[in-house]
Parts: C-alpha cells; sequence; structure tokens
C-alpha cells in the first residue's frame, strides 16, 4: 500500500522557496493557452490565435529532417552532446550564416543550445551581475522576467503604434550611457513588425559610439541581444537587417538568438544556437553547461545535415513563408474591412514572424474596462482567442492585442471573423 503523503502538505507556504521566485511571474500566455485547451476539450469551437506555436498538421516539419532524426536515433544517437554541441552542427551553422547571412564568423562563436530560450538566459546570466542595467523596448517577449531573474535594473522604453512598436534612437539614447545590455528583437514577437535598416543602423553606430567613449576610461562595454528567432519569416517587400551587417563593428559586442524552432516549425525539437564573440559564447557554454542546456544529440545530427542541404531549406522556407503569409492576410484583411465599415478594430500590416498585432477599441464601451474584459468577451462571444499585450510587458489597457497564426487554418480563419464582426456590431450598436 503506497504511503499517502497529501495531508502533509497542507497549504501553500511562500517562506519554503527564495525572494527571487516568490516575486517572479508565471507566463500569462502560458495561462491562458490552458484556458483555451480546456475550453477546446468541452467541445467549444475557438480560434486559438494565443501560442506562438505550431500545429504539425497545419505546418509539419520538414520531411527529410524528421527522416534524419528517425535515422540518428537507429543509429544509437542518443548519449550526451559536447556541451557546446555537436561539431558537425556549429560548422553547419557557421556556414548557414556566411550563405544566408553574408556574415563570416570563426567556429568558436557558435553554440547550440536546447532551444532559443536558454540563449536568452546564457545571454543575461554570464554578462549581468546584480544591479545591472538592460535596456529594452515594451512591447516585447519576457525580457521582463529575465531581468528579474538576474536582479538586473530594467529600463523599459515604450514604443509605439506609428514606429511599428520598434525603438528609435532618439528613445533608447538617454538610456545607453547607464546601460550594460540593449535587448533587440526583429522579427518582432509579439507584433509581427520589424525594425528598419535606417532605425538598426543608428541604433548600431550610437552603441558603438557608446563603447568607444567607454573603452577610453577603462568602462565595460554595453552589450546587444538581438533576437532574430523569427528572421526566416518575412512577409512582402519588408527585409531582415542585422546589427553587425549594417555596424561591422558592433561584431564584438553583439550575441545573436537563433534556431530551427520557428524557422522550420519545430518549437518541439528543442535546437537552438547563439552566434557572437568567441569571449561570450565561452563563459555561455560554461553556464549552461552547468543546467544541462544542450539540445538532443539526435536532433543535433539531423539538423546539422539539414542546413547543409540549402536546396531542401530554401524549398520548405518557400512553402513555409507563403502559408504564413496566406494566414497573416486573411486576418489583416478580414479585421480591415471591419474597420472600413467603422467597426472599432485596427489592425497592422504584417511584416514578419506569424504574428499580427490588431487593436480592439472596446474600452468605455459595454462596460468593457480592461483588456482582459476585451479579451474574455471576444474568447466567450466569438470563439476568437487572443493575448493582450501586458504579456509582453506593456501594462497599459490599450486594446492592443498579438494574433498568433501557427495553430490554426485558413479554414478557421474565415470562420472566425464573422464571429468577430458579429461582437463588435453588438457592442457597438
Amino acid at each position: 500500500m503506497a504511503l499517502d503523503l497529501n495531508p502533509l502538505f497542507g497549504p501553500w507556504r511562500d517562506d519554503t522557496v527564495g525572494t527571487m521566485a516568490r516575486g517572479l511571474q508565471g507566463s500569462e500566455i502560458l495561462r491562458i493557452a490552458a484556458e483555451i485547451r480546456e475550453l477546446v476539450a468541452q467541445g467549444r469551437q475557438v480560434c486559438n490565435l494565443t501560442v506562438g506555436d505550431f500545429s504539425s498538421r497545419e505546418f509539419p516539419i520538414p520531411a527529410v529532417l524528421g527522416e534524419g532524426i528517425a535515422q540518428a536515433l537507429k543509429a544509437g544517437e542518443t548519449n550526451y552532446p559536447p556541451s557546446d554541441g555537436m561539431l558537425a552542427l556549429r560548422q553547419s551553422v557557421q556556414r548557414y550564416y556566411e550563405r544566408a547571412l553574408g556574415l563570416k564568423y570563426p567556429l568558436d562563436s557558435v553554440l547550440i543550445t536546447a532551444g532559443a530560450r536558454p540563449i536568452i538566459y546564457g545571454v543575461y546570466r554570464s554578462v549581468l551581475d546584480a544591479g545591472d542595467t538592460v535596456v529594452y523596448p515594451v512591447p516585447s517577449w519576457n525580457n521582463n522576467h529575465y531581468a528579474h531573474m538576474m536582479g538586473a535594473r530594467s529600463v523599459e522604453v515604450k514604443t509605439d503604434a506609428e514606429h511599428g512598436f520598434m525603438p528609435t534612437v532618439e528613445q533608447l539614447a538617454p538610456h545607453l550611457s547607464q546601460a550594460r545590455l540593449l535587448c533587440l528583437c526583429s522579427p518582432l514577437n509579439p507584433t509581427g513588425t520589424m525594425i528598419s535598416p535606417e532605425a538598426m543602423k543608428a541604433i548600431g553606430q550610437r552603441v558603438v559610439e557608446e563603447n568607444r567613449q567607454r573603452e577610453a576610461r577603462g568602462a565595460r562595454p554595453l552589450l546587444v541581444m538581438y533576437d532574430h528567432i523569427y528572421w526566416t519569416l518575412t512577409i512582402g517587400q519588408s527585409r531582415h537587417v542585422t546589427p553587425v551587417e549594417l555596424v561591422p563593428e558592433l561584431a564584438p559586442y553583439t550575441v545573436f538568438v537563433d534556431g530551427v524552432s520557428k524557422a522550420f516549425a519545430a518549437t518541439g525539437l528543442r535546437v537552438g544556437w547563439t552566434v557572437g564573440p568567441p569571449s561570450i559564447i565561452s563563459r555561455m557554454k560554461d553556464v549552461l553547461g552547468h543546467v544541462g542546456a544542450w539540445a538532443p544529440k539526435a536532433e543535433q545530427v539531423a539538423v546539422a545535415r539539414f542546413l547543409d542541404d540549402a536546396p531542401a531549406v530554401s524549398a520548405y522556407l518557400e512553402t513555409m513563408r507563403r502559408r504564413v503569409d496566406e494566414r497573416l492576410t486573411a486576418l489583416h484583411q478580414g479585421l480591415s474591412a471591419m474597420r472600413a465599415a467603422g467597426l472599432p478594430v485596427l489592425s497592422i500590416p504584417p511584416q514578419g514572424a506569424i504574428y499580427l498585432t490588431a487593436r480592439f477599441e472596446l474600452l468605455g464601451k459595454a462596460g468593457l474596462r480592461t483588456n482582459t474584459d476585451i479579451r474574455k468577451l471576444l474568447l466567450e462571444k466569438a470563439g476568437f482567442a487572443l493575448v493582450p499585450f501586458q504579456a509582453f510587458g506593456l501594462m497599459e489597457d490599450t486594446g492592443w492585442f498579438r494574433l498568433s497564426v501557427g495553430a490554426v487554418s485558413v479554414e478557421d480563419i474565415q470562420a472566425a471573423l464573422p464571429r468577430v464582426e458579429a461582437v463588435l456590431r453588438e457592442v457597438v450598436k
């Protein structure tokens, strides 16, 4: 007979965990996603635009990649990989960056990780001391939580729709002299917008200028974490740029966040990589080695072979971009048609990633006082599930939401839009 331990636990006690853990907020996105799963399990019809993930039915991984994993498992590639990643994959990433981005890095600049999240944690943990200042725009993904875990001082730069929720050099410049880390992301989660080459170059030049001044007085440099995990998913005429290609002098200060998760709909494979200055990458390897944040070996073997197959990569990405574009365009055109009809909704034309940014201008109408009120109304009345910008650090109730298309079909979107329109008409009548 098993020993029943349940009666011993009693009420939860906050004094059993440390100060950092007590103050850490859980993911609002994951909480909302759990709510949606429960509704779907109950048989509710829901157009799920919440999570930044992919339905394997709508977006399967490349067939050759899946076959490569199966072959690697069959060959017994199931033990620990090297802490910095399989040599073949590091070399493959090195060639991929040179071929696709025009950036030629030494092999010591490449570190393989279990997806992109350990990279972000590794950057924060490796370069920051408690009390150091981190500058990042809001909305953005999870910088506030990582800063909290590191005991860092956050400087949040509020962006606006006029600039596609991308920061400008004018907004950032007043904060850079005290900063140790600047965090940028393009295409941006949650907005699906991209930084312009002009804006990126101006920011990069300002960072280089700041570091020249610091070097002259023997101060630690300002570093840039550039998250471009969605860089292969650009829409229309949008062009992805990197800080280093525009301002090569930034290379000693810039760490990239990247991987297969978004480009190849492979979120569950957990293969990410970072490329950056060897001095930083070496320390990140040590930090992440202690937490076992390496990608599974079989997946590393398969990804290495896949990335070197340039025709297969190109063919998959062409299809991937088309399918993402179909969904984002259907959403944007549907919401834009509602706005043209006088309804209180606005969406920003999609530029990249798998996200559309939309504003439901319903605050103050029909008793709706918060983004949460709007979210619940659309979910309950229209089966339309989305995530408010509060989940991305922008705490004001503004009516702005992220809509993610990775888990839905075009038909799902087209079926949901009339329900959304009906709700909006009911609110404003």
